[in-house]
């Protein structure tokens, strides 16, 4: 089976070596901006998925996805350098601002996300780089529903206490390992259905064996925040992946 795979690492195959992130200028993050207003925050696990497809709308966007595209560079330079993801909030004004910025704002059933190419860690847009990174503390009004048969699943470390904002970023890691490690015919098809997926956690720590044992994508986290370095957070369960290993 494939060896995890470090959340910042290469944009390659799920078991190569991570490259070690490069110091000053060369270090990139990938911006996630999640609506949170006072009146109607959105449910925990509609933010975990909508963030997640934000990430794949960003992946398979013309501006990324081509050659001669204006994201596409950067894309490629943050996925070299480590695929750091920062969840930061935003309402009412300051939601307003982030929308003029370059970027692709995704819906979900109550969740709203806009995700952004990435930046250099110290050269945050000021309108971006003025919002909090904490407070995305987010209730599930409801337990949610099974996933419908041959849904894609990113699946969470049962054992791993993590607070939405990191959770967001763990499953954009999981949606973006998927992508990786689908054929272009596969992403095709997940990309013209609208990208559907889940997040669920694990069932128990027996489930969550299995699953990172079946040669699927496994995220490890680099330990910058929240959680030790190494930790394993997220499998990536996409039907195509299954017997891949």
């Amino acid at each position: 089976m494939p060896a995890p795979v470090p959340a910042p690492g290469p944009a390659s195959a799920p078991g190569a070596t991570p490259t070690p992130e490069p110091a000053g200028p060369d270090r990139y993050v990938l911006p996630l901006v999640v609506r949170i207003e006072r009146a109607g925050p959105p449910a925990r696990t509609d933010a975990l998925e909508t963030a997640a497809r934000a990430v794949l709308v960003l992946l398979s966007d013309p501006r990324t996805a081509e050659g001669t595209g204006e994201w596409h560079k950067r894309v490629r330079l943050w996925e070299e350098r480590g695929i750091r993801k920062v969840v930061r909030r935003a309402r009412g004004a300051e939601w307003r601002r982030t929308e003029p910025l370059a970027g692709i704002t995704v819906t979900g059933r109550t969740a709203e996300v806009r995700v952004f190419p990435p930046v250099p860690l110290d050269g945050w847009p000021k309108d971006l780089a003025r919002l909090q990174v904490s407070g995305t503390e987010l209730a599930e009004p409801e337990p949610p529903a099974a996933p419908p048969e041959g849904t894609p699943v990113l699946w969470l470390n049962p054992r791993v206490e993590m607070s939405a904002g990191k959770a967001m970023a763990q499953a954009g890691h999981g949606a973006q390992l998927a992508w990786w490690a689908l054929e272009e015919p596969e992403r095709t098809a997940w990309r013209r259905a609208g990208f559907p997926l889940a997040v669920r956690p694990a069932r128990d720590a027996a489930h969550w064996a299995d699953l990172a044992a079946g040669g699927l994508p496994v995220v490890q986290d680099a330990g910058f925040t929240e959680i030790p370095p190494g930790s394993a957070t997220v499998v990536a369960d996409h039907p195509a992946l299954r017997g891949n290993g």
